[in-house]
């Protein structure tokens, strides 16, 4: 469907020379956002704040980190040829979530080794703060016009897209074209998850069944959702990376879940689930 209409400006501010993009402000509030709700979980269930601050400390610079290198291997033929500063250059997007999750990972593993802290109960406490901030980061692509999917028919402009709001559907004018916003998709699902995981931990859990319901709920989403995607990211000829890592990441997770109620089976009260005989 052709269109016709002002995209947003995609520089925050300006000073001097110094230019601060939209991406990188909405990255850093759904980073701060995260964080408060990490924190405010982590008094919940007992285990002092500071903690948890201390690990998002080494574990935000440590994930973006992890996320660009992710997505510059992935996409390094677009960096070869070009100037060596690009491949740094996250400002003009092009970070993954799932090298980002890698990341948060590792440094929560050896985090919780340093200070012995079981590492389920970090992953359980960061786990509604990390799908918070990747529904607000989506917004950050919004901003750099990316994460959309392909061409959208008059058809499917009428049934449903004419009533989101303008400014979303503008944005999603690029080059004449209107395209589907799919990083609406994906920020959306997001919220249902992050509500489905607020749910289930007032449920007392078993240790670890939050994060990892995270870990299945989102990449079951985001399988379905990068399908739709132009931008996505291969890892041999038409095999999308994104959704293969979610694919193992679903089948890992359900495996752990299992293992950790047949062996593990402790509340996070302590008890243990019902029918299991104490070792």
């Amino acid at each position: 469907m052709s269109c016709s209409a002002p995209s947003l400006n995609r520089v925050f501010f300006e000073i001097g020379p110094l230019s601060i993009y939209w991406y990188g402000v909405i990255i850093a509030t759904g980073a701060f956002l995260g964080l408060y709700l990490v924190t405010r979980e982590s008094d919940r269930l007992g285990l002092k704040k500071d903690i948890m601050i201390d690990l998002v400390v080494f574990a935000i610079p440590i994930s973006i980190l992890f996320a660009r290198i992710y997505y510059v291997i992935f996409e390094w033929e677009q960096y070869a040829g070009g100037p060596w500063w690009k491949v740094f250059a996250i400002w003009e997007g092009g970070i993954a979530i799932h090298g980002a999750l890698i990341g948060a990972v590792l440094t929560a593993i050896v985090f919780a080794k340093v200070r012995k802290i079981p590492f389920w109960q970090l992953a359980d406490i960061a786990a509604p703060g990390l799908i918070l901030g990747q529904a607000i980061g989506r917004w950050g692509n919004f901003m750099n016009q990316e994460a959309h999917g392909g061409a959208m028919s008059q058809a499917a402009y009428e049934n449903f897209h004419q009533y989101l709001p303008d400014f979303i559907m503008n944005q999603m004018c690029i080059d004449g074209t209107l395209y589907y916003p799919t990083f609406l998709y994906e920020s959306v699902w997001n919220i249902i998850v992050l509500i489905l995981l607020l749910l289930l931990r007032r449920k007392n859990p078993l240790r670890g069944v939050v994060f990892l319901t995270y870990v299945i709920s989102y990449s079951v989403g985001r399988f379905f959702i990068e399908g739709m995607r132009t931008d996505s990211l291969y890892i041999v000829g038409q095999i999308r990376t994104a959704q293969m890592i979610s694919i193992l990441l679903v089948i890992g997770a359900v495996i752990l879940m299992i293992y950790r109620r047949k062996v593990v089976n402790v509340h996070y009260d302590g008890s243990k689930v019902k029918g299991k005989k104490k070792k």
